[in-house]
């Protein structure tokens, strides 16, 4: 055993207690807000095809260059719950490989009617452990077609998505009533389908920009047009940028929003994600800092220790309340008449100082005459208490004996 311990101090030091308990319910609430709100606090340099990444298969290249040319770029991160019918951006959809039908059927759904920019995915890219890339570059990349399942059947029909085995090339694409020249990779990646119209074609006939026969619904068929990869020169950049725009302009949009819900990157709907965001915040704070003042006051007690009473008081009139429940309970009020009325006799005449040898009904008669006329004589009332009949009559006589004893001794 140690010193301290034998010496009776304590092992434990309060504070540092109240330091792990405190830094114990930080930790348990920041994890439940970084579950909830993560997807939503992520910067995006996972490597991937998205708005955020600044890799080769990402696309911010095209969304920086759109705010610095003077438009607005918005990237939701959640589907919109409202529209306005003077107002319609072209939301541009970069699902993954994995990405399913009903996932890109529902944001169109939740679209409003907006024009919609679907951008099929190319690229298998990956970062190797180790390796001089930069934070949110990748080191290889394999370009992999995506299945045709992923486009909805509902805008498009069937469709089939291909791949073109010609070298680059150079094709025009007719959007918006104006030629746009575009720079077609190695490899070109195609759509083809009887519900869509071919708005740019490759040299094979696929179409690499198509759109809807009965709706604003764009497909890209090769990403490489528009994200950072072709950025890697001039001519790419200004042929994104002339497409991006010829989109805009055919579809009537006002403004550009990319989502990246189906990256991952989005915040979906649930209690617990409510529960940090507003206006439910103000609940959650509420209920945070009820936790903590349960917890100080559980900690730091206010006020002295309450001690359990006595069953039993210690004192003269604790024993008479103790004394007459007992009678009460067992119901033998009558019974004592005989010892109160001695009792009564015995105070008057010791502090009034009567005879000496007296009998009972002689110092009765002796406290009769120091009674004042016209009131209850006390030896009237002595005979009459032992026998009352019931407890009214006891209790009434009893008093009248007790108002005499108070008038001759003066005393309560």
């Amino acid at each position: 055993m140690s010193g301290e311990t034998a010496s009776g101090e304590s092992p434990f030091n309060p504070r540092l207690m109240a330091g792990v308990v405190v830094i114990g319910i930080i930790a348990f609430i920041a994890l439940w807000a970084l579950i909830a709100l993560g997807p939503q606090l992520s910067s995006g340099k996972d490597g991937q095809g998205h708005a955020l990444s600044k890799a080769a298969p990402g696309y911010a290249g095209i969304v920086d260059l759109i705010e610095r040319a003077g438009a607005t770029v918005d990237i939701r991160r959640s589907p919109p719950s409202y529209s306005y019918d003077d107002y319609q951006p072209l939301i541009v959809l970069t699902p993954t490989h994995e990405t399913r039908a009903e996932e890109i059927a529902e944001l169109l759904t939740s679209a409003g009617g907006a024009p919609v920019l679907i951008v099929l995915p190319k690229w298998r890219a990956m970062r190797i452990p180790g390796s001089d890339t930069k934070p949110g570059w990748v080191s290889v990349g394999a370009p992999v077609a995506p299945p045709a399942r992923l486009l909805p059947e509902a805008p498009f029909g069937k469709v089939a998505i291909d791949t073109s085995k010609g070298q680059v090339t150079k094709a025009p694409a007719w959007v918006a009533g104006r030629q746009i020249g575009l720079s077609l990779p190695a490899g070109v990646q195609t759509v083809s389908g009887d519900g869509i119209e071919t708005l740019a074609a490759a040299p094979d006939g696929g179409a690499v920009l198509a759109r809807a026969r009965e709706q604003d619904v764009y497909i890209l068929a090769d990403p490489d047009l528009i994200n950072n990869f072709a950025f890697a020169s001039r001519e790419g950049a200004r042929g994104a940028a002339m497409l991006i725009d010829g989109i805009a302009e055919d579809a009537d949009a006002d403004s550009i929003a990319f989502d990246v819900t189906l990256n991952g990157l989005g915040g979906g709907r649930s209690l617990l994600r409510f529960a940090f965001v507003p206006p439910f915040i103000g609940i959650t704070l509420c209920l945070i800092a009820a936790g903590l003042f349960a917890l100080w006051q559980a900690w730091a007690r206010f006020g002295p220790a309450l001690k359990p009473g006595r069953a039993i008081a210690v004192s003269k009139a604790a024993l008479i309340a103790n004394s007459a429940d007992l009678i009460k309970q067992a119901d033998r009020e009558l019974e004592g008449a005989d010892s109160y009325v001695a009792s009564l006799r015995a105070a008057i005449a010791r502090r009034l100082h009567a005879p000496a040898g007296l009998d009972a009904a002689a110092t009765d008669s002796w406290i009769d005459r120091h009674l004042p006329p016209g009131g209850d004589l006390f030896s009237a009332l002595a005979r009459r208490l032992p026998l009352a009949r019931n407890k009214h009559e006891f209790l009434a006589d009893a008093q009248a004996l007790h108002d005499i004893r108070k008038d001759l001794i003066r005393d309560s």
